[in-house]
């Protein structure tokens, strides 16, 4: 009995881990590029994905809750997460350079 115990735990923790890596890569994300990837809000995704790694934290492994939260962390980086990433600069939060205009960088008719 032990040894399953220590098998839960371990499941347990890679399930924290998962979600919790989830919910900062979402937290990264530009908002407009779910909008771009069609892909509901950025909110929406940190309110799931936060609500999937507290119950993650807080229900063992084998309940009904922990199993919900798993299946939205999976749809989020398996389907989400790579759209977003095909979209052109990944749709990483950047801060704009001091020589960026409007529609891109001002490169100075270079």
């Amino acid at each position: 009995m032990q040894g399953f115990a220590g098998l839960m735990w371990l499941l347990s923790m890679a399930l924290i881990v998962f979600s919790g890596f989830a919910l900062l890569d979402a937290a990264v994300r530009r908002e407009d590029a779910y909008r771009a990837a069609d892909k509901k809000t950025k909110p929406f995704w940190l309110i799931i994905l936060g609500i999937a790694f507290v119950v993650n934290l807080l229900f063992p492994i084998l309940s009904f809750l922990p199993i919900i939260g798993l299946i939205a962390t999976i749809v989020y980086m398996v389907d989400v997460r790579p759209a977003i990433r095909a979209l052109p600069g990944g749709g990483r939060s950047r801060r704009g350079s001091s020589s960026d205009g409007p529609y891109g960088p001002w490169n100075g008719g270079r």
